[in-house]
């Protein structure tokens, strides 16, 4: 092969190259944009209709986070708190009363779903809205359903306080860490369950 020749193919060649190596550039920053908007993409709230099942069958999981009200309720000592003292928190709030079979019959899976998660940031939140007259009732309720703690609202406020407001007793409603209320359970369910369980870690697992 001549010298002229020689030339003439590295002359061909080299433009090829170039346009090869132009779409292998190309590729690759394709690839590294994906990957970059994928670590930095925020995470929304996840779904938790997945949890829709068994005894959690009619949880009512809202398209948009609700906020909790900041309505005060009491603990025994009769010491005032809100939702908000719990933020940092996964609060399973139930409100129940002593003269609500089913209530009384959910109570010890709230107490199984506290006691499992004794070391980790979940509050169980049973608020009674017995009478003042039967607060012995509540206090022997709780004391058959360790760890759970007595808290109280008589005057139903944060019943009517939700949006939409409590449809009956017992009303479980599930907040994040963040304060918000990610899902609603109107009726009694198993609160110890796979799928009870199952929501809290993912709860639990939000950043």
């Amino acid at each position: 092969m001549s010298e002229v020749q020689s030339e003439a193919g590295a002359k061909k060649r080299g433009p090829l190259r170039m346009l090869l190596a132009g779409v292998i550039l190309v590729g690759v920053a394709a690839v590294l944009y994906v990957i970059a908007s994928a670590s930095f993409k925020p995470s929304g709230p996840a779904d938790l209709r997945e949890f829709k099942k068994g005894t959690l069958e009619k949880l009512d999981v809202p398209a948009t986070p609700r906020p909790a009200p900041d309505t005060a309720f009491t603990s025994l000592d009769g010491k005032s708190a809100t939702l908000a003292d719990f933020k940092g928190r996964v609060v399973v709030m139930n409100l129940w009363a002593t003269w609500c079979a089913p209530c009384k019959a959910e109570m010890p899976t709230l107490a199984k779903l506290q006691a499992a998660y004794a070391t980790q940031p979940v509050t169980v939140l049973p608020i009674s809205v017995d009478r003042d007259g039967d607060l012995n009732l509540v206090n022997e309720e709780m004391a058959a359903n360790a760890p759970l703690k007595t808290w109280r609202d008589p005057s139903y406020k944060m019943s009517f306080s939700l949006e939409p407001k409590a449809g009956g007793f017992p009303t479980t409603v599930i907040y994040d860490k963040q304060g918000r209320e990610r899902a609603r359970l109107s009726g009694p369910a198993d609160w110890s369950s796979p799928e009870a369980r199952g929501l809290v870690e993912k709860l639990l697992a939000e950043k």
